[in-house]
């Protein structure tokens, strides 16, 4: 287990870590030179329990990976572990990696990961394709998608391997180490055991005082960071020996291309002009590094990114490759098309071509999905508008749409009405209407989930894109039903970091109270951060 500063959760980390009982032989704890009085908990944590073993360095490393490999070097036992200071292991999850290992023979056994947000306690499983079922990977190659897992916590491995092969961390200031770490591992070709168990409880906070570096993407170093830990682990596969590599790289570009490309693209138009010109020139250059066939190996939403990053030297189209970047994608108009008739990306960009959009299945395609939320006494009317998609859409024949309302906490649904579509403009856009209840809800945040049926049978689900409009942000008090017995309820349709409608709701006299509380606390930082910038501060 690795820390720094983080005296607030160390002791949970260690712990959690003590608790999977004696399969854990020892805890090696790395306090990376802290100032915060961690070193003093880790210290009173040994002399609780002898399998705790700390090591605490002279100054800080700068990074993540320097403590790291100062633990595999102490380490006494035949299996190693990586823990974050501010995560933790749930029960069972060393038993359930050593036994895989053991029954198979496995280098290395890899489990589930889940990102719990906090404080809310919502949990999103990472990589849970990778996970569905219990396997054996005889040779890394032979499941490439590895390479969409570059978590080292999730994974336990044989300590004579590491040392074998020389797999270390990069060391110092290296953000992304992970990446490199990782591709190190698949390139000594391991028997890999994966197991369905959640093995590691990735821990997320997003309103913490200094954001972890997953989380901290407001700088243009980041990108720089990640771009440099990506190319560092493609060259690493690429130079493995055998042919297997060579097809690990592919697919860690691939990777890049559908994951890390679309994520930062999403972010783009909330981004200043300087940090937009700089991203789309590093990106411009590291994809110019690809060849075609690691752009036609990649999904198609990210590919049609790349291919428009490529095709212009400057930043265009934000809020259109917004939107395509979002999961799942969506394809804002226009749709305009090239002397041949081949769809393309814009008139201006022909060589950018979306041809298969022409033949991919319908229930695959980009659609686009326009949600506004308009809340009213008697029920708060959803409109959706559904856009053509070079014919596609005609031809399927929209038919109904299934409108879901998902507590985003529990990812439970709350809300389900289905509603028909009607042609609004024959050819070009359909309508659909639905009345909702939200006074039925509990408070908290609800996202917006629709399944969209055709008359060719086929169905395709999808998120509404929020449109600005009047009802957009806007707080409205309505008459509230049974659930909150004090008559009120504050209903804030709102479009997420990915452009999708979703909706807060606060209900009671409390919940509009706190939130009218919350809203003036923020008016009152504005206006004490603009007298400062007034008188020089």
């Amino acid at each position: 287990m690795i820390g720094y500063d983080d005296a607030a959760h160390v002791a949970d980390a260690v712990r959690s870590a003590l608790a999977q009982g004696p399969v854990v032989r020892e805890v090696i704890a790395v306090d990376d030179c802290s100032t915060d009085g961690s070193d003093a908990i880790l210290a009173g944590l040994a002399e609780r329990d002898r399998r705790v073993k700390v090591i605490r360095r002279a100054s800080n490393s700068g990074g993540c990976g320097t403590p790291r490999n100062d633990g595999i070097d102490a380490a006494s036992a035949p299996y190693v572990m990586f823990l974050d200071s501010d995560d933790v292991l749930p029960p069972g999850a060393a038993a359930a990696l050593l036994g895989a290992a053991e029954r198979h023979g496995a280098e290395v056994a890899s489990g589930l990961c889940v990102r719990r947000e906090l404080p809310s306690g919502r949990e999103v499983p990472w990589q849970p394709e990778l996970y569905a079922k219990a396997r054996l990977v005889a040779r890394p190659e032979l499941r490439t998608r590895l390479v969409h897992d570059t978590l080292c916590v999730n994974k336990l491995y044989r300590t004579d391997f590491l040392r074998e092969h020389g797999i270390r961390f990069p060391e110092g200031r290296f953000v992304y180490e992970d990446f490199v770490f990782t591709a190190r591992v698949l390139a000594a070709g391991p028997r890999i055991a994966l197991v369905p168990d959640t093995v590691y409880v990735w821990h997320v906070r997003r309103a913490a005082a200094k954001l972890s570096i997953s989380l901290d993407r407001s700088g243009i170093a980041n990108w720089q960071a990640r771009i440099e830990a990506h190319r560092q682990s493609v060259e690493i596969l690429r130079d493995a020996p055998g042919s297997g590599g060579k097809r690990l790289a592919r697919a860690a570009r691939a990777k890049f291309i559908d994951h890390g490309l679309r994520m930062y693209a999403r972010e783009l138009p909330a981004r200043g002009e300087e940090y937009r010109r700089e991203w789309w020139a590093l990106t411009r250059a590291y994809l110019e590094t690809f060849d075609a066939a690691d752009l036609d190996a990649a999904p198609a939403p990210g590919r049609v990114i790349a291919r428009v990053v490529l095709a212009s030297e400057q930043p265009r189209d934000l809020t259109r490759l917004k939107q395509v970047a979002a999961r799942p994608a969506r394809l804002a108009p226009p749709y305009p098309r090239a002397a041949d008739a081949t769809p393309v990306w814009a008139d201006d960009l022909p060589q950018v071509t979306l041809e298969h959009l022409l033949v991919r299945p319908m229930r695959l395609l980009p659609l686009a999905v326009e949600g506004e939320l308009r809340p009213r006494a008697g029920g708060s009317r959803l409109t959706l508008r559904l856009r053509e998609l070079y014919g596609r859409v005609a031809a399927a024949g929209p038919a109904t749409v299934d409108v879901e309302l998902v507590d985003r906490h529990s990812g439970l649904p709350g809300l389900r009405r289905t509603a028909a579509f009607r042609a609004e403009r024959p050819g070009e856009t359909w309508t659909a209407e639905v009345l909702l209840d939200l006074g039925s809800l509990a408070g908290g945040v609800w996202d917006l989930r629709l399944r969209l049926h055709f008359d060719d049978g086929t169905a395709r689900e999808s998120t509404a894109h929020a449109v600005a409009g009047p009802g957009l942000l806007r707080r409205t008090v309505v008459p509230n039903g049974w659930r909150s017995g004090l008559g009120v309820l504050l209903v804030q349709p709102y479009a997420t970091q990915a452009g999708n409608l979703s909706v807060r709701l606060a209900p009671g006299v409390r919940g509009v109270a706190g939130v009218a509380k919350r809203r003036l606390t923020r008016l009152a930082r504005a206006l004490r951060g603009s007298l400062g910038s007034a008188f020089g501060r």
